[in-house]
């Protein structure tokens, strides 16, 4: 029994380095990957060229309301974390597991404008890890609703659209500042899947992600139910 025991140990043991070689090997890899872009283009340079964009949308122009939804759809404690939220990350892991496939990927609203202006949109371990260092470098660098700004300005919407600006203009003929709590709340979702959420491509599909966005501000304190009702019934006014 005691061989046995023993025996099984060293493989535990053997598997256990194994893992950690293999982890290390990939932090270096997206270590490698994180200074490359830096070095490439720092932040500072990086945020000075998407500031630049014709279609730049500042924060104060931007409806409330609209900030409150991406931040309750896409990552509700993101005034809470430096960058990288572990709960979050925990959550979609436990949720990968139950589904069998990898569904959900935990990354912030910070994680998701490294992603979007610096590496591509692929799966890829070192990619992700490369995401976190970046991560933690924007969040050192800018404030949060610098960050959020950011964000919003660099979102893919559908139909070619890369600001809200556009989005707004394009679904709405409206400015940014002029977009209703509908309007608003339904654009908001698009991000998550913009080929299948643009209201262009489906409307059906758009509300319904719409009503995601509602549930996620009500369960996060930003609007009532009976907000959440109000707004649903602002469709076409």
């Amino acid at each position: 029994m005691k061989t046995l025991l023993k025996f099984i140990g060293k493989i535990i043991s053997f598997a256990l380095l194994i893992i950690i070689v293999i982890v290390s090997l990939y932090t270096i890899k997206g270590y490698s990957m994180y200074k490359n872009a830096l070095e490439e283009m720092p932040i500072k340079e990086k945020i000075e060229e998407i500031k630049a964009k014709e279609n730049y949308t500042n924060l104060d122009e931007i409806p409330e309301i609209y900030k409150n939804a991406v931040v309750a759809v896409e990552d509700h404690r993101f005034y809470e974390h430096s960058g990288i939220d572990i709960f979050a990350i925990i959550g979609a892991i436990v949720n990968d597991l139950t589904n069998g496939s990898l569904i959900q990927g935990g990354s912030t609203i910070t994680q998701q404008l490294c992603k979007n202006v610096y590496f591509t949109q692929d799966r890829k371990i070192e990619r992700k890890i490369a995401e976190v260092f970046m991560a933690d470098k924007l969040e050192k660098e800018c404030s949060k609703d610098e960050i959020l700004e950011l964000y919003i300005n660099t979102c893919f919407y559908g139909n070619n659209c890369y600001t809200l600006k556009e989005a707004s203009n394009l679904y709405y003929d409206k400015e940014p500042a002029e977009l209703n709590d509908y309007e608003a709340t339904l654009i908001a979702g698009i991000p998550n899947a913009p080929s299948l959420y643009n209201p262009k491509h489906s409307e059906e599909l758009s509300k319904k992600r719409q009503k995601q966005v509602l549930y996620a501000m009500v369960k996060y304190g930003y609007i009532t139910n009976e907000q959440r009702d109000s707004i649903l019934e602002m469709e076409g006014k």
